[in-house]
């Protein structure tokens, strides 16, 4: 075929994917109305998540799993606001880590609302300004993240899903040579995760000035001379600062984990995992009992950090399963009062 004959056909294929797109909305849309008079939310990601493992099962083409994830997400992300616009909030600013989080699940077209503070986040979607928040969990590198577990135990939310992004950090400056920059803005974990970088190219030797993110970083570094940030590549980008040099943190595979809340639960996906905190009496062998009960069941446990809140020892739990699955929802009658389920959700990864 010729380059003009080949042009033809895509449009014609084009053409058909509009019509199967509104075709496919105007279902989604019978599927809104009914949801309306239950009060169903409109987002499912156990229903998502089977969608694309369906799709991944029987795909035969030159799609891969991240082009149909890409693909469907976003047109997943269209369908939900074309029929209920609902807004998102997560810990800002634009072009965070966690706001690249948020799209990923909720696709370019929602709305987004930066909030200055991980409480902030809880709150507005607690008060029903939001319908959902994303906030970080946990980095590969640094551990657990303390503000969002002090909330998941004062705030009575639920973890609806997880999301796993990779956390690579760029040297960003006007300066056209490391030895013209003077002073580094950057968020403090971050100067932590590239310290290496630093201390190779004399850079721990220049000013290393803490601000609230990696975003602002690169915004202070645009206008300020002599400077430069340690930030993403999309807040670089969205400021129009010139990256130097790319991939500079110590770890290439750190890695930083996200939950986002809302307020209903999940239904069983077949492929899930449950978050929980316990707060145990403080009696010898309380612990080893209630460890025991997932044993005792064939549970298997992921994870098992221990935590303060107010002066109070809790442990911060996860393993695989729905919490109404009949083994996980007889632990949970069991040590009624000393567990707090805080979600059930399609399992994206195992840990990090």
């Amino acid at each position: 075929m010729t380059l003009d004959e080949l042009r033809v056909e895509i449009d014609n294929i084009d053409d058909k994917l509009l019509e199967l797109y509104n075709r496919r909305m105007e279902y989604v849309h019978q599927v809104g109305e009914l949801k309306n008079t239950t009060g169903a939310p409109i987002y499912r990601p156990e229903r998502e998540q089977s969608i694309l493992n369906r799709l991944k099962k029987q795909n035969k083409g030159k799609l891969t799993d991240g082009a149909i994830d890409a693909l469907f997400l976003e047109l997943f992300a269209v369908a939900r606001n074309l029929e209920r616009p609902e807004a998102i909030a997560y810990l800002g600013p634009e072009a965070s880590f966690t706001h690249q989080a948020a799209e990923s699940k909720f696709g370019a077209m929602s709305a987004y609302w930066p909030v200055g503070s991980i409480k902030g986040v809880f709150r507005e979607v607690s008060r029903g300004s939001a319908k959902f928040g994303v906030i970080p969990i946990e980095n590969s590198s640094n551990g657990i993240v303390s503000d969002t577990l002090s909330c998941l135990n004062d705030y009575d939310l639920k973890i609806i899903a997880e999301v796993f992004v990779a956390i690579h950090h760029t040297l960003a400056t006007r300066c056209d040579t490391i030895k013209d920059i003077k002073k580094i803005y950057s968020k403090d974990i971050a100067f932590d995760q590239c310290h290496n970088f630093l201390q190779d190219f004399g850079l721990d030797e220049v000013e290393l000035i803490p601000v609230e993110s990696t975003a602002k970083a690169a915004k202070l570094a645009m206008t300020e001379e002599g400077s430069a940030a340690i930030c993403a590549d999309v807040a670089a980008k969205m400021y129009n600062l010139p990256i130097l040099f790319e991939n500079i943190e110590d770890c290439a595979d750190n890695m930083t984990r996200f939950f986002i809340v809302s307020n209903f639960d999940n239904l069983p996906s077949g492929d899930d995992k449950t978050s929980m905190l316990v707060r145990l009496p403080n009696t010898p062998g309380s612990l080893v009992e209630f460890l025991n009960d997932f044993e005792k069941y064939h549970v298997n446990l992921t994870k098992i950090k221990s935590h303060i809140v107010e002066g109070t020892s809790i442990f911060f739990i996860e393993f695989n399963g729905h919490q109404d699955d009949k083994e996980i929802a007889e632990i949970i009658e069991k040590h009624q009062g000393f567990v707090k389920v805080l979600g059930s959700y399609v399992k994206e990864n195992d840990d990090i």
